[in-house]
């Protein structure tokens, strides 16, 4: 099926700052998607389709209306990515989010809880901007040059100051956590794992505010706005678990050892040296780019597979990390879709190896991670995808709000060092947080009637 006749576009031959998009998404109700990359930015408004995936099935809904069922196994990214193309249209994009419990479904295991695993749409209008300009795309006979207008708007007043945040809250069960898991690495059950807190926000947070304010003082490899499916969340994430190009090429970006990063250049620097010497640091980071190349290399053609930038030191926010990029080609018949699968959940929020981390993960967490630890994602009709890893982020759902973080967990770790290091992760996050303002009546979108 392809897109109705009534879109209308528009183009300026400018790009425009992401500011731009929170005017359009400030007081309006979901869905909507955000999804930033290297300064050029996309935004998905409204839901024309999604595909939503839960433990006992997958569902295409058109205009809201259930329009197929199938079944959910292992294989299921393949049909998420063939139920996207049947309702697509060239150059369209969809837009979503994933979370970690897929992996238990892509493995073949029991499924915890009964939240969505996936949620994808394709929007209803569209805004792309980069260094060419901005193209501005809307559905259902709404008015492109209304939606320019309103990107272009003044921009509003600025925020008040953060919330502040007990990033220790619940610092001592973590603690314990990381020394039971310490003990089954000794034991020779698992070489790494990595366990994440949950601490909550007790203030309500404008997440729109607080994207912008932290989007400022970040230095993430994608950043993301998002509502859809009752989850918003707005994140600055430090690496991608895949990059699929339109003509196959294929790569993924693990950063795993980890310092804090100051703003005194000559701590710093001194925190950077520690960082590139640390055993403990190094082995954590060589063992994800081993099994990261182990993973590609089931998917790519012979002899593709390579690392670049191993063992560079990334900026990312609070903390510098340690980063390799590991790439390949995609093989014959292989798509976006089957890599995403294969790569997640990314090996630098589960562990080594992925089956026994999962279940120490699934031992010793609280509860399940949800969002955290999986993707936002875009997919292009053309086949490229681009995945981010969701760390650095606030969560809302229901009324509640809270950050999650977490460090990797070896042989050598020490239990306070690693409460330590998930406070440095969170304050990427943490520091930003906008109080929200007295509730304002939502506008209505683009187009009409609210869907």
């Amino acid at each position: 099926m392809s897109a109705p006749t009534h879109d209308a576009r528009t183009r300026v031959g400018e790009p425009l700052p992401t500011a731009a998009a929170l005017r359009l998404v400030r007081d309006r109700p979901g869905p909507f998607v955000l999804y930033e990359r290297g300064g050029s930015w996309s935004l998905g408004l409204g839901a024309r389709h999604e595909v939503v995936v839960r433990a006992g099935g997958v569902e295409l809904r058109s205009g809201g209306e259930v329009r197929r069922r199938l079944p959910a196994d292992r294989h299921v990214l393949r049909r998420v990515g063939e139920l996207a193309a049947e309702v697509g249209a060239p150059g369209s994009r969809a837009y979503g989010w994933a979370a970690f419990e897929l992996a238990h479904l892509l493995r073949g295991g029991p499924v915890p809880g009964g939240q969505p695993l996936l949620h994808l749409v394709l929007p209803e209008h569209e805004v792309r901007s980069g260094p060419a300009g901005t193209d501005v795309r809307t559905g259902d006979g709404a008015d492109p040059g209304a939606l320019l207008a309103a990107l272009t708007a003044a921009p509003g007043t600025a925020p008040p100051a953060p919330l502040v945040v007990d990033e220790r809250r619940g610092g001592a069960a973590y603690r314990a956590a990381v020394a039971a898991a310490i003990d089954d690495i000794r034991a020779g059950r698992l070489l790494k794992v990595i366990l994440s807190r949950v601490v909550e926000v007790d203030e309500p947070v404008d997440l729109v505010a607080t994207y912008a304010v932290g989007r400022r003082d970040n230095t993430p490899a994608r950043s993301y706005l998002l509502d859809v499916g009752g989850l918003r969340a707005a994140g600055f994430s430090p690496e991608t678990v895949v990059e699929v190009g339109a003509g196959g090429e294929v790569s993924t970006q693990p950063l795993a050892g980890t310092r804090a990063l100051s703003g005194d250049r000559e701590i710093d620097g001194r925190l950077r040296a520690e960082l590139v010497d640390d055993p403990k640091e190094v082995f954590e980071h060589a063992i994800s780019v081993r099994d990261a190349q182990a993973e590609l290399a089931g998917l790519c053609a012979p002899g593709s597979v390579r690392v670049a930038e191993f063992m560079a030191v990334k900026a990312r926010g609070s903390v510098q990390h340690l980063a390799s990029r590991v790439s390949g080609r995609l093989g014959a018949g292989v798509s976006g879709w089957d890599a995403l699968g294969r790569l997640f959940p990314a090996i630098t929020v589960t562990g080594v190896p992925k089956p026994a981390a999962l279940e120490a993960i699934r031992r010793y967490e609280t509860e399940p991670r949800g969002m955290y630890g999986g993707v936002v994602l875009t997919a292009d009709a053309d086949g490229a995808l681009d995945a981010a890893l969701v760390l650095r982020t606030v969560f809302q759902r229901g009324g509640r709000t809270w950050l999650r973080a977490g460090a990797g967990i070896v042989g050598p770790s020490d239990p306070a060092r690693e409460l330590e290091e998930s406070c440095e992760k969170l304050r990427s996050v943490s520091r930003f947080l906008v109080p929200a303002r007295v509730p304002a009546e939502h506008t209505a979108p683009v187009g009409g009637s609210r869907r």
